[in-house]
Formats: C-alpha cells, sequence, structure tokens
C-alpha cells in the first residue's frame, strides 16, 4: 500500500446521474445510501470515494472527462485503488436524434429559441422512438466498448493491478425512452467485453426489475429505489475483491 496520509484507499467511480440521485430527487455525492458509498464501506472504512459523474453521461462522456478534467487525470486516477465504471447504461438507450444534436440544444440562441426547441424535442422524441421502433442507440456498441477500453488502458497504465468492475445497462421504465429494445443484447456484450478486459460485470436488472414492478424508484422511470442502490454497491464490494 502507497505511503499515504492515514493510509486511506480510494474508489474511483466513473459515472452518470445513477452514482448521485435517488428514488426522489438528486442527492449530494457523500449521501450514505448512494451506491458508490454503500460500495466504499464495504470495502473498508479507510476507502473514500473519488465521484467523477454527471447526467446522461455516457462511456464516451466518461473519456472525455477522464482525460480533460485536471483532478480526475492528474489526482483521482494516480490514486486509486478501485475502480468503478458506472457508465455504459446510458449508452443503449434509444435516441430519437444522433447524440451530438440533442447536447446542441444548450448552444441555440437566442434563449427563447433555445427553450422552443428543447420543448419541441422533449415534445417529439418519444413519438420519434416509437415510430423508429427504438432502431437508434445513444451510443453505438461499439462505441461503447472502445470508450470503456481507453478507460481501463489509460487508468491501468498507472495502476496496473487495480480491481475493476463494470455496472451492467439498468432496465428502465421510463416514459421519454419508449423502447427496450437494446437491452438485453446490451446487457450480453457488456458482459463479453469485460470477460475480454479482465473485468467483472455486475448485473442489476435481479434488483432493478423488482423495485421498477413495485413502484419504489423515481418516478421517471430511471433513477434507483434505495433497495437498489444498496444492493448494487454491495455487489460491487464483492466483486472489486474478488479473487482474481
Amino acid at each position: 500500500m502507497r505511503d499515504d496520509v492515514a493510509m486511506t484507499r480510494h474508489l474511483l467511480v466513473l459515472a452518470d446521474s445513477l452514482a448521485f440521485h435517488g428514488p426522489v430527487d438528486t442527492q449530494v455525492p457523500t449521501h450514505p445510501d448512494l451506491y458508490p458509498n454503500v460500495c466504499a464501506r464495504a470495502l473498508g472504512v479507510d476507502v473514500e470515494v473519488d465521484l467523477v459523474a454527471r447526467f446522461g453521461w455516457t462511456a464516451r462522456d466518461a473519456w472525455w472527462a477522464l482525460t480533460r478534467d485536471p483532478m480526475a487525470f492528474g489526482v483521482y486516477v494516480h490514486r486509486a485503488d478501485y475502480l468503478v465504471l458506472g457508465v455504459g447504461g446510458m449508452d443503449h438507450l434509444p435516441a430519437a436524434v444522433p447524440t451530438w444534436l440533442r447536447d446542441s440544444i444548450p448552444y441555440v440562441r437566442p434563449g427563447a429559441v433555445r427553450r422552443w426547441v428543447r420543448r419541441t424535442y422533449r415534445l417529439a422524441a418519444p413519438k420519434v422512438i416509437v415510430a423508429s421502433g427504438g432502431r437508434m442507440r445513444q451510443l453505438p456498441q461499439q462505441g461503447t466498448d472502445r470508450y470503456l477500453t481507453r478507460i481501463v488502458t489509460a487508468v491501468r497504465h498507472y495502476r496496473p493491478d487495480i480491481p475493476i468492475a463494470l455496472v451492467g445497462p439498468s432496465a428502465h421504465a421510463a416514459p421519454t425512452y419508449p423502447s427496450h429494445r437494446h437491452h438485453q443484447r446490451a446487457i450480453s456484450a457488456g458482459r463479453r467485453w469485460a470477460r475480454a478486459n479482465g473485468v467483472e460485470f455486475v448485473d442489476v436488472d435481479d434488483w432493478v426489475l423488482p423495485a421498477l414492478a413495485a413502484g419504489t424508484g423515481n418516478p421517471d422511470g430511471l433513477h434507483w429505489a434505495w433497495s437498489v442502490h444498496l444492493a448494487v454497491g454491495s455487489a460491487l464490494a464483492a466483486a472489486l475483491t474478488r479473487p482474481r
């Protein structure tokens, strides 16, 4: 172990909003019931979380954050003892338009036009997804695999023996994404990628699906119940400490 102050160990979590959103609303990242903090406690009292996350992040966004955020590449990677990849789930959700086009809406000017475009997109997107059969993903699977591989390769360059776990794509019941076309294929692809890259895979649907059926998750149909956070965090800790 490195000669750190108080011998603190660090869990680096690259994630989407599932890492900081509960069944009611967004939470501060230190909320004890969020899955990264559940995982850290299960790993040991000396483990602290370094969270790099944002709403809607795909594996591509996580790669950009890892390589462009000076805290991420200059501090977090170098002191990481464990890595959780909480991205890739957003990637498989259906898209109404290419992601680059949706992400350009905040740049539309003037403000009145931007608000009209955003409102029109939100109303039209579910209808477009239904009409298209949900064929388009937020990020193609080959893109997800490529960016996850880049992340793992970069982190292992500095931390060669770091245990890594990937959070599997989560089921949803979101009216904003009215298609589940890619879900099972994304789970299978995640398992294959994890095996090929020496990464542990945690399938979350055994906990997410019952919570969706019980209505204990967020009304948006995307974000998890606290019971799911607890189960996923505990499963991640077990995966990260599994003998290799």
